[in-house]
């Protein structure tokens, strides 16, 4: 199949964006929101017309509240990102704009200590790193009986590392939307990347367990293992390219059509999924092949 033939290019290509991810993660890091650093957010609905963002911050600079991120949303909407406060301030911030802006409504406010942030933080790394674990143990022991030409234990490293470069790309991205789009992560950013690892390694095993079913039906020698390989591509390539597809779609209706407080949640799952069809098909299966020539060299 021209996917294996041509593996190399694809090895490239990866290998540049996960380059180019961990280049912008090392400059720019994560945009970590108030989940994770501790803030507070609150979300106006202005009845009347939405003043601009320089009008609201001054209107607050007597209330000493330190650095304000003001952004719009929607057609009224405005979000304000600034320091844990408590709920006397609260109310002032409100009643302040009020005073000035006329009617309001809150849609939410949020508030988390710097503690909780860093403990958030700290369990978000345990439960990617977990996952991580989970799925390499497993996919070793659901390949267990397949030992010729490559152990059991090695699909389960290349579908590890499959993930790693979805997870790594899509943080690689959101780390330059955050520098340059003042994109904010939090815990939906986490849900959206255990998402994309159970969708990725999904795709993955789909294609190896067809690898595993031709290596037994077929009983492939060494050198038909490239070929063994393709054809299990071929026949696996429609269903998850379709699987694919129709997920995109619902999920580009909830970016396009939905609220701001999950719109970068769907952007994370649109390019994780994305990324997950394309590592399954292009990157797992050929790493297998390099693996097993590397293995007879």
């Amino acid at each position: 199949m021209v996917v294996i033939k041509h593996r190399k290019i694809f090895f490239i290509l990866s290998g540049l964006l996960v380059f180019a991810s961990i280049v912008c993660l090392a400059l720019w890091q994560l945009n970590f929101g108030i989940d994770f650093k501790g803030g507070s957010l609150a979300e106006i609905e202005w009845v009347d017309s939405r003043p601009n963002n320089q009008e609201i911050q001054d209107v607050l600079v007597p209330l000493d509240l330190g650095n304000i991120n003001i952004q719009a949303t929607g057609e009224k909407g405005t979000i304000l990102r600034l320091k844990d406060i408590d709920e006397d301030t609260h109310q002032e911030i409100l009643n302040t704009l009020k005073d000035k802006f006329g009617d309001l409504e809150e849609r939410r406010f949020e508030s988390i200590g710097p503690a909780i942030g860093v403990e958030l933080k700290k369990k978000a790394l345990w439960s990617i790193s977990l996952a991580l674990v989970a799925i390499l143990i497993f996919v070793a022991w659901a390949f267990r009986k397949v030992s010729f030409p490559i152990k059991s234990y090695r699909y389960g490293i290349i579908a590890v590392i499959a993930l790693f470069h979805d997870v790594l790309i899509v943080m690689g991205v959101f780390s330059f939307l955050g520098r340059f789009g003042g994109v904010e992560v939090g815990v939906p950013f986490v849900a959206a990347l255990l998402t994309v690892l159970g969708y990725s390694v999904n795709d993955s095993i789909v294609v190896f367990d067809r690898i595993r079913e031709n290596l037994l039906s077929y009983k492939a020698k060494d050198e038909e293992f490239s070929k063994t390989v393709g054809r299990s591509l071929k026949q696996t390539i429609t269903r998850s390219i379709n699987t694919s597809v129709t997920t995109l779609f619902v999920l580009f209706a909830i970016f396009l059509f939905g609220g701001v407080t999950i719109k970068f949640f769907a952007l994370a799952l649109i390019i994780g999924i994305a990324l997950g069809t394309y590592s399954s098909i292009f990157l797992a299966s050929p790493l297998l092949v390099a693996w097993e020539r590397r293995r007879r060299t």
